[in-house]
């Protein structure tokens, strides 16, 4: 072991030394800032496309209705969900979880199997950022070595000129997206009535929309790769969902390494270069800042920048094509074709069993949701005439968009009257909740029990809409 001193340094490279640092943080802590090269070809134009279509369905979303309802609302303030235009309550809080654990499985198989595609091509992080905000800078400050010179250059008035018609659309944009979500949340007739009322009468409405206005801009103008490096879980998990088999953008080593510049009429075979000639586009066309030759990476977000920039370049210079492809590790080293491995089709098993089990919960939902429970610490009665009374609290929900008048008939034990307290119906109105008190009688010798089960059928309009059991208590025989 060589002694070390103050003269003598050991050069000992780790080829997985890339992994102990962040891209975007220099040696001295301090922010790199990423200017990607703007990328071109297939890859990107398919993605633009698909950012078109999710973004109309986003900004669309919240305005569309169903006879008058949104097709889309996540009320979490109010605890009311409408999705495709089915109003789902807090009592329909059991398909909340079990979606949420379907969609857990989902995300887990989606990975093993496709690895991050959800972020290149779906994520709203993503789409907003190259297919929004990236391009106004494009448009604006021009191309990355035009927006590292801008960086540099001294404040002018051509600097000032950009950089406010740039931020100033960048805040426009945050602003549309913060109404956008808001809609989603509130529903589009009450955003309406803050953004054309006294703001006096909206101020929580006013700040939150100045709020989540200024975080969206922070996040866009400069958080931006880092909420996909540092914030988001997602990638972190790669590290335990992926596996050799894992779909990726990947750089095909085999035939890639050894790199080398290109050289004009040189048969690269015999001079035992591989197909990357080193022209570093790749790393260039990064939103993120990584070189997706150094293998998998937690900050690549498989935007396939990096496979339309190479393909180019490997067009340019007579190479194959798809040397950075969508692939698997065992795909590349061993030249192996994808399988069904016993651990997907596991998961795949999972996810379908609750894909089953939730499409019959929500086929099956009732509308009219009925609770009858004995009022507590009141006991039975007998009446006059022989029958036996119990009283009952009871509480409906009507999840339609439409009056529901109500009817309650006892359908066991048959012979049995239901008695409402103060009402002669129990009309529902759409999207509400009606409570009332009632009492039950049935003759004696039909309640063989201490404790008997009986069955309430509710009715609308003379059809059976729900049965609700409960219990009724008499003294023994």
């Amino acid at each position: 072991m060589p002694q070390l001193n103050s003269k003598m340094e050991i050069d000992i490279k780790d080829p997985e030394s890339f992994r102990d640092t962040i891209g975007t943080i220099g040696d001295d802590g301090k922010r790199v800032w990423v200017n990607p090269k703007k990328p071109k070809g297939k890859y990107t134009n398919w993605r633009t496309n698909v950012n078109y279509i999710l973004l109309a369905l986003l900004f669309t979303g919240p305005w569309i209705k169903i006879d008058g309802k949104p097709f889309l609302l996540f009320n979490i303030l109010e605890r009311k969900f409408i999705i495709f235009g089915q109003v789902f309550w807090p009592q329909d809080f059991h398909l909340a979880v079990l979606a949420m654990i379907t969609g857990i499985v989902f995300v887990a198989l989606f990975t093993i199997v496709y690895g991050r595609i959800f972020c290149g091509w779906a994520c709203p992080q993503t789409i907003f950022m190259e297919g929004v905000f990236r391009k106004i800078e494009y448009w604006i400050d021009g191309d990355y070595k035009q927006q590292k010179q801008l960086a540099k250059q001294e404040w002018n008035a051509e600097k000032i000129r950009k950089r406010v018609l740039k931020h100033t659309i960048f805040i426009i944009i945050s602003f549309l997206i913060t109404h956008t979500f808001l809609a989603y949340i509130i529903g589009a007739d009450a955003l309406l009535e803050i953004q054309t009322g006294n703001p006096v009468e909206h101020i929580a409405g006013l700040i939150s929309i100045t709020l989540f206005t200024g975080v969206f801009y922070f996040v866009f103008s400069w958080f931006r790769e880092q909420v996909c490096i540092i914030a988001c879980p997602y990638g972190r998990l790669q590290g335990v969902l992926l596996d050799r088999n894992s779909i990726v953008v990947a750089y095909d080593f085999v035939r890639g390494e050894n790199r080398a510049k290109f050289k004009k009429n040189e048969d690269r075979k015999a001079a035992q270069k591989g197909d990357c000639i080193d022209c570093h586009q790749c790393v260039d066309v990064c939103p993120t800042g990584i070189d997706i030759r150094n293998g998998t990476q937690l900050e690549c977000v498989n935007c396939t920048a990096c496979i339309d920039v190479c393909n180019t370049m490997m067009k340019g210079v007579g190479l194959p094509e798809n040397l950075i492809r969508y692939d698997s590790a065992d795909g590349i080293a061993k030249g192996k074709k994808f399988e069904w491995t016993a651990r997907i089709k596991g998961y795949s098993f999972v996810l379908l069993i609750l894909l089953l089990v939730i499409m019959g919960l929500l086929l099956s939902r009732n509308e009219v949701e009925t609770t009858l429970l004995r009022t507590p610490g009141v006991m039975y009665q007998e009446q006059p005439d022989g029958r036996i009374s119990n009283l009952y609290n009871i509480k409906i929900i009507n999840k339609t968009y439409k009056d529901l008048p109500i009817e309650l008939k006892l359908l066991s034990p048959a012979n049995g009257e239901i008695q409402v307290i103060g009402k002669k119906n129990l009309e529902v109105l759409p999207e509400s909740v009606n409570e009332g008190s009632l009492f039950i009688l049935i003759n004696k010798k039909d309640l063989p029990k201490m404790k008997n089960k009986i069955e309430v059928g509710v009715y609308s309009n003379g059809e059976l809409i729900e049965e609700v059991s409960t219990n009724f208590l008499a003294p023994t025989n």
